[in-house]
């Protein structure tokens, strides 16, 4: 293939991949902002409170967890850093929710496509959830050592 083939065909290949992701990001931060404007979003994140204080996070981050366990850290990316902006979470919070999304993302997708190519579902999706618990509540205690839990984000990210 020549060079402006390859061009041609990265630049409209990004393009489309950005237009995908787009199309479930927007429509996701409009549902967003509707919730939160109909303080669903409180209720919700009074559902997850245990979670956060297993955690030792605060309530305001359980949102931006549960969005991204479901859709995955691409699609939620945005949910993510728009909840970090409003919510002024500290970097406890932020460090714990991204270390459980590493391990832990997108439950629905990633299992079904691994079931779909034989994989048992229930150990799957069982050890990553276990394992993400594990791995954040480690983090938290260990972040809790080193005093990171009353720091906020840089005024620049704000």
């Amino acid at each position: 293939m020549d060079f402006v083939g390859f061009l041609k065909e990265s630049t409209f290949g990004s393009l489309n991949s950005i237009f995908d992701m787009a199309k479930i990001v927007i429509p996701l931060m409009i549902v967003m902002e509707m919730l939160k404007d109909l303080n669903i979003l409180d209720k919700i994140s009074d559902f997850f409170k245990p979670v956060a204080k297993f955690f030792g996070i605060s309530s305001e981050s359980t949102f931006p967890l549960v969005i991204g366990l479901i859709f995955g850290l691409a699609y939620g990316a945005g949910v993510i850093i728009e909840s970090a902006k409003e919510n002024n979470l500290s970097k406890k919070d932020l460090y714990v929710l991204i270390i459980f999304l590493i391990a832990c993302h997108s439950v629905f997708e990633d299992t079904l496509l691994f079931v779909a190519m034989g994989a048992n579902g229930f150990l799957l999706l069982s050890l990553r959830i276990g394992i993400a618990i594990v791995i954040s509540f480690m983090a938290s205690k260990i972040l809790d050592k080193i005093n990171i839990n009353k720091s906020k984000l840089p005024e620049h990210i704000s």
